[in-house]
């Protein structure tokens, strides 16, 4: 049974915002931030607390974007990932070595931890889709 965890996906206009892993199994890899449920929490209370520990901001919890199986040499992980947007507070980093504002066709770029990958991919499409739904002449070509 994997050990679900949960994934901000901060959005700012077309950028999102990575963290870099500090410490731990995956030190180094970029990731959208999060955590584990504590008992009696809801995801959308765990991100929120989450995100407050570690970034020092507040966010606003939106609706589930994606949700990613992935298996790891220290375990067995569901990420899900929820669309969010920053309300208040300057980030702090605690927990991480950086954090960056990306943009939504740059996510490639970033070494991602492998559950972030699929979830980065479909940004990138949507993000993509939403600007190409109109050809260069304004009309449908």
């Amino acid at each position: 049974m994997p050990l679900p965890v949960m994934a901000a996906i901060i959005q700012q206009g077309d950028q999102v915002l990575l963290c870099q892993r500090k410490e731990g199994a995956l030190a180094g890899k970029w990731e959208f931030p999060g955590g584990k449920i504590e008992d009696g929490e809801t995801p959308e209370e765990c991100l929120v607390r989450e995100i407050r520990e570690e970034l020092g901001i507040t966010i606003e919890v939106d609706h589930i974007f994606q949700a990613v199986h992935s298996h790891y040499e220290h375990g067995d992980f569901l990420v899900i990932g929820y669309l969010a947007k920053h309300v208040a507070g300057e980030i702090s980093l605690r927990v991480h070595s950086d954090c960056k504002w990306v943009e939504l066709d740059k996510l490639d770029n970033f070494d991602l931890a492998d559950a972030n990958i699929p979830i980065a991919k479909s940004l990138k499409e949507k993000g993509n889709s939403a600007g190409s739904s109109v050809g260069p002449n304004g009309g449908s070509d």
